[in-house]
């Protein structure tokens, strides 16, 4: 009987063992099952070999100076610069595996520990998805679903991806790209763009407690968002868990962690958008050119590449410290001069402010031509259909903005009719600054606020150049008559009769300071911008061979083949202004302005080169003359203030609005101030022999504008911003721009000394300069 028993509890016992090992395999064979059904696709498309080797993330295009910073990106949605793993500190690396992984290095995609424990635990221990999980995650199916059902299905497919990313991908390019694809909030996509805006930093430069900082935002990036006044409790709370995850695994000691944890966050939080940092306006004329060349330039299977989601990166010419120094010598000059205007056009000085020599009703017609022209105006008539008597009485409506200031932006509420005219107030600036024997552009600053002011007023805006054109007529002058800066010329009024070069009516320049008589050297002339030397000199040669060596010199704007052109009444750009004028200093020979090196796709693979563009225009002994010429501007004209003599004479009359005296400047400098009738326009052309800037400053309208020669002329307005940024550049060593002397021909047959040629050619004065230099009066 008890031999019958236990065979039969045997028997029991080999049934139980027998149904365990049958709902094992069942068991086992289901999960092969779902994994396999996974796999082919069954619950859901699943990536291929090709999708996993080239996942489709959207990667920023990249701006990249000169001197290998990056001066912004093209992005919609994803602002994203992938980096390598050797850009990684390894204290990031550690950070993200303590914290995320710790058993990283010894599972294949599947942490089977950490499955049994959250399984057990029903996630209350932590979840336990590795690394390799949570990038499949990111890579390839987003935010989990609220449906349970569908959840497990998402977990499956993650599993499976994670296995396939394992075999793919060696650890630390999975690393990699987790930290690439992560979005850290704030247009901060990637670690890259991450640790650039929360810290002004580069990947390989952030600090133990700055790589923990970021490795916390893998938890919820949303959350815990470092960005100012958002939870800095929660964010340094976090931070501070990875540092004891740090501690707990061995990376960093118990002595370090404490010390950190009770430190600050020491944010330094760099927003990037397309409005903020440097070179704004170098990079709004660079998204329009890339728009243009991307046209012009398909993929070999003849796609356009799509310049916010593509990678592309543009290497471009701008030195991003000159810039910076440009953009600094903008800021400082721009806002004491503004302030000067302010004072000058207060309602009780000027009824009409800001406007001069326009009667109310004249005012009245130009702001309602502006708001005619305005972009509110375009959307509530084109896109809202709304009828002109109402958008006329929308502009009479106080609104809640923001408007600019030089003390940082201000909330306000003000009518839109009042906001325009306020905006009218503003005097505005171009400046470029390039190598006039590469052709490369080393800074670009086309006005004074991009988030307020998107008008370009380098290249897209053109205005009258006043007396910075007169070289173009001494250079024709030496070219064609073989003249001497020694020669000289009666300075007496001189009248070009009608029809005589096409001109509709008789014309006689005046003299700025009222005198004539006398004779003056061309030196002279041009130092002290004298009006009548400048007609002398044109009714020689004739407008057309100005206008064509203009033409030559790479200016494209038109100008008209009239004898008034001399004195700078054509409207050109800072940008072909100072184009021309670098053949001046390079011998004679134009070359293009180039603002981008070299374009490549996200593989590193070159899709543009730029190839100089050249041409022999003027012979290296007539643009030497022409050289020297300038040069006496600066060191016996309107550009003295340069000099250490110069800042001593003008700076009590002007300190109130000249910034950056004294600039002591000893090297020789070439150069041309240049002002228009009634000072709506001031200009400075400055050059060495490895750099020529323009500089450009006046309001939107000719009818804003300084009431009097003494704050309105180009020495005053425009000069101060070369000035300072010259001297920044000096002072920056690194940069080596160019102290010495402009290269003499060496079959130089033209006298330049005009000491030696002509002792006395000195000795008439040069009135023009007593504080009305070059004013335009036709």
């Amino acid at each position: 009987m008890a031999k019958k028993k236990e065979a039969q509890n045997t028997q029991s016992f080999a049934k139980y063992v027998r149904g365990f090992w049958i709902l094992f395999l069942i068991g086992i064979a289901a999960v092969v099952l779902i994994f396999s059904l996974a796999s082919w696709g069954v619950f859901g498309d699943m990536p291929d070999h090709t999708q996993l080797e080239n996942p489709n993330t959207n990667l920023a295009s990249e701006i990249i100076s000169s001197d290998g910073k990056t001066l912004g990106k093209f992005y919609f949605n994803d602002n994203r610069t992938p980096v390598s793993y050797e850009e990684f500190p390894k204290h990031l690396v550690e950070a993200l595996i303590a914290t995320e992984d710790a058993r990283y290095y010894g599972h294949s995609g599947i942490d089977g520990l950490g499955t049994v424990r959250a399984l057990v635990k029903l996630g209350a221990g932590g979840g336990a998805s590795t690394i390799s999980q949570q990038l499949a995650k990111q890579l390839f199916h987003g935010e989990g679903s609220s449906n349970i059902a569908e959840r497990i299905i998402q977990k499956i497919k993650e599993w499976v991806i994670a296995i396939r990313l394992e075999r793919q991908y060696t650890k630390e390019e999975i690393v990699t790209q987790y930290f690439n694809i992560y979005d850290f909030n704030n247009n901060a996509d990637g670690i890259r763009s991450a640790a650039r805006i929360y810290f002004g930093k580069e990947p390989k430069e952030l600090s133990i407690k700055e790589s923990a900082m970021l490795v916390g935002m893998f938890k919820n990036s949303a959350l815990y968002n470092p960005r100012p006044n958002r939870n800095p409790v929660g964010v340094k709370n976090r931070r501070n868990v990875v540092l004891s995850q740090m501690e707990k695994y061995g990376y960093i000691s118990e002595t370090v962690k404490d010390s950190l944890q009770k430190s600050d966050l020491d944010l330094n939080y760099t927003p990037e958008s397309h409005r903020e940092g440097i070179a704004t306006y170098f990079r709004g004329y660079l998204d329009g050119y890339m728009k243009e060349w991307i046209n012009e330039n398909p993929k070999p299977d003849g796609s356009k590449y799509n310049l916010y989601n593509d990678g592309l990166k543009i290497y471009t010419t701008i030195d991003s410290r000159m810039q910076t120094y440009a953009e600094a010598a903008v800021k400082k000059h721009m806002n004491k001069l503004q302030s000067e205007f302010f004072h000058q056009n207060t309602p009780e000085r000027n009824k009409t402010a800001p406007f001069l020599d326009l009667s109310n009703d004249e005012v009245e017609a130009l702001i309602e031509r502006s708001m005619k022209q305005s972009e509110r105006w375009r959307h509530m008539k084109y896109d809202l259909k709304i009828a002109d008597k109402d958008i006329r009485e929308s502009f009479q409506k106080p609104t809640k903005m923001t408007v600019f200031s030089w003390g940082g932006e201000i909330d306000t509420i003000m009518k839109p009719i009042d906001s325009m005219r306020y905006y009218k107030s503003f005097l505005h600036t171009g400046m470029m600054s390039m190598n006039p024997k590469t052709g490369l552009v080393k800074a670009w600053v086309g006005g004074i606020d991009f988030r307020h002011f998107q008008y370009d007023h380098v290249k897209q805006g053109k205005r009258q150049v006043g007396s910075t054109f007169k070289p173009f007529v001494y250079a024709t002058a030496i070219d064609q008559l073989h003249m001497s800066p020694c020669d000289k010329l009666p300075r007496s009024q001189i009248t070009i009769e009608k029809g005589k070069f096409g001109n509709m009516e008789p014309w006689t320049p005046k003299n700025a300071s009222g005198r004539y008589g006398g004779e003056v050297t061309l030196q002279q002339g041009l130092a002290g911008s004298i009006n009548t030397i400048t007609a002398r000199l044109m009714d020689k040669v004739g407008p057309q061979p100005v206008v064509d060596l203009a033409k030559k010199l790479g200016i494209e704007s038109t100008i008209p083949a009239v004898p008034s052109i001399g004195l700078g009444t054509a409207d050109i750009s800072v940008y072909e202004m100072v184009g021309a004028y670098a053949a001046f200093a390079n011998k004679g020979v134009y070359t293009k302005p180039v603002m981008i090196e070299r374009i490549e796709d996200k593989n590193g693979t070159v899709l543009f080169q730029f190839t100089p563009e050249t041409r022999d225009v003027l012979s290296a002994e007539s643009a030497y003359v022409t050289v020297k010429l300038m040069e006496g501007v600066t060191t016996s004209g309107s550009g003295t203030r340069l000099r250490t003599q110069g800042a001593e004479k003008w700076n009590k009359m002007y300190q109130e609005i000249i910034t950056g005296y004294p600039y002591q400047f000893t090297n020789p400098i070439a150069g041309k101030t240049g002002t228009t009738q009634n000072q709506s326009d001031g200009w400075f052309m400055g050059m060495v022999p490895n750099l020529v800037t323009g500089v450009w400053v006046g309001a939107e309208d000719r009818s804003v504008h300084f009431k009097t020669i003494t704050y309105g002329q180009g020495a005053s307005m425009a000069l101060p911003i070369w000035g300072m940024y010259m001297r920044s550049c000096y002072e920056d060593e690194d940069l080596e721009i160019s102290k010495g002397d402009f290269e003499r021909p060496e079959d130089l047959s033209i006298a330049v000394d005009c000491d030696k040629y002509n002792p006395d050619a000195n000795s008439d004065g040069l009135d023009e300069d007593e504080g009305f230099p070059d004013e335009l009066d036709i």
